[in-house]
C-alpha cells in the first residue's frame, strides 16, 4: 500500500515506524528537514521537506498514486486543506485527518465529501481522555481497552501476592469462577511473553492480559489481585487539552483538582468547569502538593505538556502518599525507564492514538486495533466473511485455524450490528434504533479449542508479536471468488 503521511511529529513517527516493516510504501512530509533526516537514518522510507497543504509539495510525494493520505501535523487547517486537495486534485481512496479542536468535532458535517472530503476524522485528545478515564474506573489495571463496541474488554493487570490465582494453573480459573466466561490471552513475565496453556502457574509480578465480556471483568480482576478502593479524589496537573477535556468528563463522578501554571489559562479552566477545583501553581511544588492534600489523593494524572514536569510531579506525588500516579511522557525513551520507577503507569500519547489509525491501514476487515506493551504487542478486532470455501476461519473451530505461535484468539462476538460512520463509531438516530435492535441478539463468546467461527462474527486477537500481524491478516481475507 502506498502511503503518505503529513506531519512527521511524535503521532506521524510513530505511524510510520510500525507500517514500514509491513511490505508499505511510506512516503512522510514535514517542514522540518532535522526531523526527517533523523527519521529517515533509522526507516526504509522517502522524505519530503515542505507544507503538506501545497499542492506541489504533495505530487512530490507522490499523491497522485497514493492509496492513503494521513494529515496528522499539528494543525488542523492544513490537515483539512491536505485532505481537501488529495480528493479534488488526485481522487485519493482513503483520507484521513487529525483533528484537536473540538470547535471542528462539533460539526462533523465538516468533513463531508461536499466540504473538506475527510473520510476519517481523529481526535488525539480525545482518545486520551477516554483511555485514561478507564483507567481511573478500573484503577488496578495497567490497560483497559474496548472492543465490539464496549462489549467486550482486553484488560492488562500485575498479579500480585494474595490473589486466588497466584500460584495456581490457568484451568482453575473456571473453577473459581463457574459462573464467569473469560480467557488469559498472554502472560508477560520479566518483559518475556508466555504463551497460556491450561497447566500455565500465574507467579506474582506476572503481566496478565485477560479477554471478557465487559459486565464481567472486576469478576476475574479479583482472582488475580486485591482490589483496590474506588476512586473518588483525582488530581491533575496540567490543564491543557488534555487536562481540560480529562476535567470536565470526570467532575461529574469524581472530586476533582486541576493545577495549572499558567493564569490565564486557570481563569478559563474555572470558567468552563462546573464541580472541579482549579488551582494556580506549579505542578512539582511540594509546598502546594502538601498543601492540596496529595496523600488523600486516590489518583494524580500528571498531563503537561513537558515530560519531564510530569516525570518528576508524578514521582514527587507519590512519594508524597498519592494512590496511584499516572505521568503522560512523549519521548518513547523515557517510557521504558520510567515505567518501574515508582510512576504506576507511563502512557505514551502516540501509542494510544496509533490503533484509531492502524484500523484503516491492516488488510481484510479490521474494526479495532489497540496497541500493547508499547507498541510490542496489537490486539486486534477482525470481522470473517465469506464461508466455508472461501475463508480459511468461518466454518472451522479455533483448533483447525492455523494460527501463527503466539496468536491467541480471545472472544468472539456474534450479532452485532454494523456501523459505516467515518467519524469515531458516531450513528446517526436512525443507526441506534436499528442497531439496539440488532443488539439484544448480540452473543460474546469466549473463544475455546471448540468454538466454531461464523461469518460476519467479530474476533478479538491477541499477537505477542508484530511481526505476525500480515500471516494473521491473511487468514482473514477471503478468495477472489467469493467478492
Amino acid at each position: 500500500m502506498r502511503i503518505i503521511i503529513l506531519g512527521a511529529g511524535q503521532v506521524g513517527s510513530s505511524v510510520a515506524e510500525s507500517l514500514v516493516g509491513e511490505a508499505n510504501d511510506i512516503t512522510i512530509v514535514d517542514t522540518d528537514p532535522k526531523r526527517l533526516a533523523l527519521l529517515q537514518d533509522r526507516l526504509d522510507l522517502r522524505t519530503v521537506v515542505g507544507n503538506a497543504a501545497h499542492p506541489s509539495v504533495l505530487i512530490n510525494a507522490g499523491a497522485p498514486d497514493a492509496d492513503m493520505i494521513l494529515a496528522v501535523t499539528e494543525h488542523d487547517e492544513t490537515n483539512l486543506v491536505a485532505c481537501k486537495l488529495a480528493a479534488t486534485l488526485f481522487n485519493t481512496p482513503t483520507k484521513i485527518a487529525r483533528i484537536r479542536s473540538t470547535e471542528y468535532l462539533a460539526h462533523p458535517e465538516i468533513f463531508s465529501d461536499e466540504n473538506f472530503c475527510v473520510d476519517f476524522a481523529i481526535s488525539p485528545e480525545q482518545i486520551m481522555t477516554e483511555y485514561i478515564e478507564k483507567l481511573i474506573e478500573f484503577p488496578e489495571a495497567l490497560q483497559v481497552l474496548d472492543f465490539a463496541s464496549g462489549k467486550v474488554s482486553l484488560v492488562a493487570v500485575r498479579a500480585l501476592e494474595g490473589g486466588s490465582l497466584v500460584g495456581q494453573q490457568l484451568q482453575e480459573l473456571r473453577k473459581h469462577m463457574p459462573n464467569v466466561d473469560s480467557r488469559v490471552a498472554a502472560i508477560f513475565r520479566k518483559d518475556r511473553p508466555i504463551i497460556p496453556e491450561g497447566d500455565t502457574v500465574i507467579e506474582a509480578e506476572d503481566e496478565v492480559f485477560f479477554i471478557a465480556a465487559t459486565e464481567d471483568i472486576r469478576a476475574v480482576m479479583r482472582e488475580l489481585r486485591k482490589m483496590d478502593k474506588p476512586v473518588r479524589h483525582v488530581m491533575i496537573a496540567g490543564g491543557g487539552k488534555i487536562g481540560r477535556r480529562l476535567g470536565m468528563t470526570l467532575e461529574k463522578d469524581y472530586q476533582v483538582r486541576i493545577i495549572e501554571r499558567d493564569f490565564q489559562a486557570c481563569e478559563r479552566l474555572a470558567g468552563e468547569l462546573s464541580n472541579a477545583l482549579v488551582l494556580h501553581g506549579d505542578v512539582t511544588d511540594e509546598t502546594l502538593l502538601e498543601d492540596e492534600n496529595i496523600a488523600e489523593m486516590d489518583m494524580f494524572c500528571a498531563l503537561t505538556n513537558d515530560d519531564e514536569n510530569n516525570i518528576m510531579s508524578a514521582l514527587l506525588a507519590k512519594r508524597m502518599g498519592a494512590h496511584k500516579v499516572i505521568a503522560l511522557i512523549n519521548r518513547r525513551a523515557y517510557v521504558d525507564l520510567v515505567q518501574s520507577s515508582g510512576i504506576d503507569i507511563a502512557i505514551s500519547p502516540a501509542q494510544v492514538t496509533i490503533g484509531s489509525l492502524l484500523a484503516y491501514v491492516r488488510r481484510g476487515d479490521v474494526a479495532a486495533v489497540h496497541s500493547l506493551r508499547r507498541g510490542a504487542a496489537e490486539a486486534l478486532e477482525l470481522v470473517a466473511h465469506g464461508d466455508a470455501k472461501s475463508s480459511k476461519v468461518v466454518g472451522r473451530r479455533i483448533e483447525q485455524i492455523e494460527l501463527p505461535k503466539g496468536a491467541t484468539i480471545g472472544a468472539i462476538v456474534r450479532g452485532l450490528p454494523q456501523s459505516n460512520d467515518s467519524f469515531g463509531g458516531i450513528l446517526t438516530a436512525e443507526q441506534q434504533m436499528d442497531a439496539h435492535a440488532v443488539g439484544r441478539t448480540t452473543r460474546v463468546i469466549i473463544a475455546h479449542h471448540d468454538t466454531a467461527i461464523e461469518s460476519e462474527d467479530h474476533v478479538i486477537i491477541f499477537v505477542i508479536n508484530r511481526k505476525m500481524i500480515r500471516e494473521v491478516e491473511k487468514l482473514f481475507q477471503v478468495n477472489v471468488g467469493f467478492l
